[in-house]
């Protein structure tokens, strides 16, 4: 992995994220026509509501985590695998939080829980790399 430049890895890991949240438009699609709840309602059985709230969340997560990968991809450079890697800690944690929701909204926790590692991770590496460039910079 470490032979491979970071922005074809977060490419990748960017790819990965986009077909997960398609993924979960489908699933929602699918418990519309499963369940009988006609657009534009977002509410009826309790499994189309669950699968819609993973969907949403998905996509609320989705925002912060995009601009924080490519972010700490562009200005972290020490170790150019960790971004991409973090990236992909939050593919999974989306994974985790989808089927744990679907099973149970309450079992959502530890899907949550790895996505906002993801999320931190990508946010340190973000701000540590700004104030490295930032001091190369101004230290010329």
């Amino acid at each position: 992995m470490s032979t491979m430049q970071p922005a074809l890895l977060s490419a990748i890991v960017t790819l990965l994220a986009v077909l997960f949240v398609f993924y979960t438009g489908v699933r929602v699609a699918r418990m519309r026509g499963k369940h009988g709840v006609h657009a534009p309602a977002t509410t009826g059985h309790p499994e189309f509501e669950r699968a819609y709230r993973v969907q949403m969340n998905t996509l609320e997560q989705f925002v912060m985590f995009l601009p924080l990968l490519w972010i700490a991809t562009s200005y972290f450079g020490t170790v150019g695998w960790l971004a991409p890697a973090l990236g992909l800690v939050w593919i999974v944690g989306r994974i985790v939080y989808m089927q744990g929701y679907m099973a149970a909204p309450e079992k959502r926790g530890a899907g949550f829980g790895i996505t906002m590692l993801g999320n931190l991770g990508l946010l340190i590496l973000g701000i540590v790399g700004i104030v490295q460039n930032w001091i190369a910079i101004h230290a010329a």
